[in-house]
């Protein structure tokens, strides 16, 4: 016997088909059974024989039925030891879902962006204007490469912001740096087996250069950047680099550095991987120019993103690679399909032509310049001669650097501050290695507002020296 509840949600069809499928997995209907003819059920049910006869279809179709001509639909016979428990029956246990995170007040976290800073309106018009101009264009794959306005605009923004001379086939659109990493990897792993990664550094590079199988080898960083000569004897062929805002330490590479290091790569046929991950947050005087643009047609392959101006979530970045590496990536990547959404990259790519980027840029430079300042006053009016500040001047975050030695160790200091409602990101994890002392703390304010800002580091102290 079956019901059918004309007042639920779910179709009519699928109400049937649901109970019939029940009673053959719990053995009610046997194998070999025949069901009433497709007008006997439609009279009974009082509904229509299109219900029934779907209902029937989709059940012959998954095995569950099967039909003799001029007979009608019979059980299919399946085997006992493959029945599932029955559903209706026995209510279904599910796992209970994850808990989540628990909620700060204070977040220090280095990559955070400012909570209202995404330009929502003008995003919508342009996404908008898209969608009408280029809906037809919807219904096909777009350019492997990337959009060709897009990296048009990019090439311009990057030549005159950056210094990066280059021409639009250069330039290829990715779903964010972890994106970029890997489609190096796979250009360069051919002719190329170690790797030199900056100690500390970004730990990202080191595990999609680690899953490629590379051999990675840190290699210090001091007040000039990564360590030539411990480059030099490393055996490494390739360097991932972050010269103009080192991670996390915030040094930058001198201009003599820079040429030592395009000339380490041109005369032993090695490559710089140059991260350029938040080159527009300079805070004191002019962004400082790329390497790329020292040696445009060098051993230098650009990665640039807009997570950290613009929003992390439209996993957006790009490369550019040295004309000599192209035929590499058309002979790997032809038959790869653009990650991105063609969608947003024409939205960007009006967003840009528009002027709005640029001038995004120039105002998210001022808001987390005063973040930044913020930052430094509270650290000096609280911690005063306990701590110092390495690498202020640009980006998301600086380090607090203790000038003694504390008692607890990073993991104790981070859950003390994590009990009251701060969240620090360990700078452990930026170590290839052996965990350093506990005298270092990342400290982003991208998150945060000035006040709050004040506040978390009057608390922080107060945790830390009671």
């Amino acid at each position: 016997m079956f019901v059918l509840n004309h007042k639920n949600q779910v179709p009519l069809y699928t109400q049937l088909y649901n109970q019939i499928k029940e009673q053959i997995l719990s053995g009610t209907l046997a194998s070999g059974s025949k069901l009433p003819s497709v007008r006997e059920l439609a009279v009974e049910l009082c509904t229509s024989r299109n219900t029934v006869e779907s209902s029937y279809q989709e059940l012959y179709a998954e095995g569950y039925l099967y039909s003799r001509p001029r007979s009608g639909y019979f059980v299919s016979a399946l085997h006992q030891d493959a029945l599932p428990l029955s559903q209706l029956h026995k209510p279904r246990l599910r796992d209970p879902l994850p808990e989540l995170p628990t909620p700060c007040m204070y977040d220090f976290h280095p990559a955070r962006l400012d909570r209202e800073s995404f330009p929502a309106s003008l995003w919508r018009k342009c996404f908008l204007d898209s969608l009408r101009d280029n809906s037809p264009e919807l219904s096909q794959y777009g350019d492997p490469q990337g959009e060709w306005g897009l990296r048009c605009n990019i090439q311009k923004y990057l030549e005159r912001s950056r210094g990066v001379l280059c021409a639009p086939e250069q330039i290829v659109i990715c779903s964010g740096l972890q994106h970029s990493i890997d489609i190096v990897a796979h250009m360069l792993k051919e002719k190329h087996r170690v790797a030199a990664v900056e100690n500390p550094g970004y730990f990202l590079p080191r595990s999609v250069l680690r899953n490629h199988a590379f051999k990675v080898i840190p290699v210090p960083v001091g007040s000039c950047g990564l360590d030539l000569d411990m480059l030099k004897n490393s055996g490494s062929s390739i360097a991932y680099v972050t010269p103009s805002h080192q991670f996390p330490l915030g040094y930058v590479m001198p201009v003599a550095n820079r040429l030592a290091l395009i000339e380490w790569a041109e005369s032993g046929g090695n490559l710089i991987l140059e991260d350029d991950y938040d080159s527009e947050l300079r805070y004191q005087g002019k962004p400082i120019p790329s390497l790329q643009g020292l040696r445009p047609g060098g051993n230098v392959i650009y990665l640039g993103t807009f997570s950290k101006i613009l929003s992390p979530a439209l996993r957006m970045s790009y490369l550019v690679l040295p004309r000599w590496l192209l035929s590499t990536y058309r002979r790997l990547f032809h038959d790869y399909f653009c990650s991105v959404s063609l969608l947003e990259q024409r939205t960007l790519a009006e967003f840009m032509e528009q002027g709005h980027w640029e001038r995004h840029v120039r105002r998210m430079r001022t808001l987390y310049k005063k973040k930044h300042d913020s930052l430094l006053r509270a650290v000096e009016r609280h911690f005063g001669r306990r701590a110092v500040i390495v690498g202020q001047g640009a980006g998301l975050h600086v380090v607090l650097q203790l000038t003694e030695k504390h008692q607890l160790d990073e993991r104790e200091l981070i859950s003390r501050a994590q009990s009251s409602g701060i969240r620090l990101f360990p700078f452990s994890v930026t170590y290839a290695g052996d965990e350093p002392d506990s005298s270092r703390f990342l400290l982003g304010f991208g998150a945060m507002t000035s006040p709050e800002i004040e506040q978390g580091i009057e608390l922080l102290f107060k945790l830390w020296y009671p």
